[in-house]
């Protein structure tokens, strides 16, 4: 049966046609293809604040970068701008997702504009400082926390909060990483009381800045006592050698017991497309092997001789970090300065050189010792 439009239908379709612009089309096309990057951009907050970017290694619902955000926000003297993975990447280190597709997704946090992402907390930097996601390329403080444990001492090379504020110096932008020292009988409260003891630092780093007068080249590894409110004041260590051995143990298969769940307990598909390609080549298949010279198509013949008696077995080990004693008893270094009740605060350098140290040096003494 044939649909008929009514007359008067037709003719206001037909009036409509002639009305309509030429580009609207492609006007409507356009704004289309937009929404999702408008969707990004118009969530950036253009004030004239000074912008600060905030990162961290425990993911985006981590209680340590809830508490920072509450307090920086509260100030309401800077744009405060946030990118975190939506998972925990601590000690992912100084990885960087290339040649991967990263999801990002907007994430509401009244008074900041903030992402997550399924990258490491270097990939939040980068991301961050590379223009692609905010309209700024270059935050006047990067501050990276506040991480859930210590990253004193060869933890740093694990540390992805140290290593956020590192690829932040990389870019020429200062940085702060923050941890606090937890242990078994800490609890959330621990990170407001951690807070109010960095935040003077922040707004010190961000005042100096501001004025041009914040050494160039310089970051700062902040390291907080298990009580945080408790602290017996802050003190400028060196890096230690202090360590944690990798103990690795052998773990049930609970992730072939998980995969089984799914497939009925039968092997992966892979491996029994794996098994039925062995068997085809046992049983005497022909496996052809081209070759580009003078055209000739070589065969190989593959009999039941050639069989592998390979039998493929797999373990599963899960490794954890257990902390080694150490003999190292200066009282200058970051972990000796913790475990005393000290705020450890040690400087790192884009290139380190004497110059550098001492302006690094004289602004801590200045900015941050001095009247503690």
């Amino acid at each position: 049966m044939t649909n008929v439009l009514p007359p008067g239908l037709v003719s206001n379709l037909q009036q409509a046609l002639a009305n309509r612009k030429p580009d609207e089309d492609d006007a409507v096309s356009s704004n289309a293809d937009d929404d999702s990057s408008r969707a990004f951009s118009e969530c950036d907050d253009n004030s004239s604040k000074p912008v600060i970017f905030v990162t961290n290694s425990d993911g985006i619902v981590s209680p340590g970068l809830s508490f920072l955000l509450d307090a920086l926000i509260a100030e309401g003297a800077y744009s405060v701008n946030v990118i975190a993975p939506q998972s925990d990447k601590t000690t992912s280190a100084h990885s960087v997702s290339l040649k991967e597709t990263i999801e990002v997704g907007s994430v509401q946090v009244k008074g900041a504009t903030a992402y997550e992402i399924s990258g490491t907390p270097v990939d939040c930097v980068s991301l961050a400082l590379s223009g692609a996601l905010f309209s700024w390329t270059k935050p006047l403080l990067v501050i990276c926390g506040i991480n859930k444990g210590s990253s004193c001492g060869h933890h740093m090379f694990y540390s992805s909060v140290v290593a956020g504020a590192r690829e932040a110096l990389v870019y020429g932008v200062p940085s702060i990483s923050i941890s606090l020292d937890w242990q078994d009988e800490s609890q959330e409260s621990d990170f407001k009381d951690a807070v109010d003891v960095c935040l003077p630092i922040i707004k010190a780093a961000m005042r100096d800045i501001e004025k041009g007068v914040f050494p160039k080249g310089f970051s700062s590894d902040l390291e907080l006592p298990r009580a945080p409110s408790a602290n017996k004041g802050i003190k400028v260590t060196k890096r230690s050698q202090w360590r944690s051995n990798l103990n690795w143990q052998a773990v049930s298969n609970t992730r072939a017991q998980a995969t089984a769940r799914f497939t009925g307990g039968q092997p992966p598909m892979g491996l029994n497309i794996a098994q039925l390609s062995r068997d085809a080549s046992a049983a005497g298949a022909a496996r052809r092997l081209t070759t580009q010279k003078k055209d000739i198509e070589v065969v190989e013949s593959v009999g039941v001789s050639e069989k592998s008696n390979f039998k493929r077995t797999v373990k599963y080990f899960r490794a954890e970090m257990l902390h080694k004693d150490n003999k190292e008893d200066s009282e200058d270094l970051d972990f000796r300065a913790v475990e005393n009740g000290f705020v450890s605060l040690t400087p790192f350098y884009a290139s380190a050189d004497s110059e550098t140290d001492a302006a690094a040096l004289n602004w801590i003494s200045s900015a941050v010792l001095e009247g503690q």
